[in-house]
């Protein structure tokens, strides 16, 4: 087994295919000898399960919500992101702290205040960006939609992704494509960042 010990995040508006890619990376790391595990936020914890309930609901306060957000994501890095980076897994997730630099600050207006109550968050080590159209996103979710899922409002978290892509030095993918051809970059990313031969 390859050591690998990485935190690897992939973002992306809805519909951008973080969960596909995230889960086909993590089979192929695994398959080429490393050891890897598959994680995303919101979770499955207590504050994550309140979060998807608030993503159906009408009336919510933003500022609460970014809260919650930020809280679910400790959780998350002490119960599961840390304990699998100190045991020597690739931790791949489906979402991170650049979703709330990206949704909360849309929603909120107020990206400074974010960013401070997002201060714990630790760096991941690699961060990719599945860049897409809101259209094209949208046109590929099937499933009841939430209040996260208009095409004006993933405009304008478009535009905050591929801003904090530039500051930040997020990979940006092409994520229009088909799933294989999104794959295949993401795996030269992936490849160069690892150094594999």
């Amino acid at each position: 087994m390859k050591s690998g010990r990485s935190f690897i995040v992939i973002e992306g508006i809805d519909g951008s295919g973080k969960t596909v890619q995230s889960k086909k990376l993590v089979r192929w790391l695994n398959k080429t000898g490393f050891k890897s595990c598959y994680t995303k936020e919101p979770t499955n914890g207590s504050i994550g399960r309140i979060l998807k309930k608030m993503a159906k609901m009408a009336n919510v306060d933003v500022r609460v919500e970014a809260l919650l957000f930020a809280a679910d994501r400790l959780d998350h890095l002490n119960r599961v992101v840390l304990p699998s980076l100190q045991k020597g897994y690739i931790v791949v997730s489906d979402r991170y702290v650049y979703s709330s630099l990206a949704y909360q600050s849309v929603t909120t207006n107020d990206p400074e205040w974010v960013a401070e109550i997002n201060k714990f968050a630790y760096k991941p080590d690699l961060a990719i960006l599945l860049d897409v159209k809101p259209s094209i996103g949208l046109s590929r979710i099937k499933k009841y939609r939430v209040r996260f899922e208009e095409e004006e409002f993933l405009e304008k978290v478009r535009e905050k992704y591929l801003e904090i892509a530039v500051k930040d030095g997020l990979k940006i993918v092409d994520a229009s494509r088909s799933i294989e051809e999104v794959f295949q970059e993401i795996i030269q990313v992936v490849e160069n960042f690892l150094r594999i031969d």
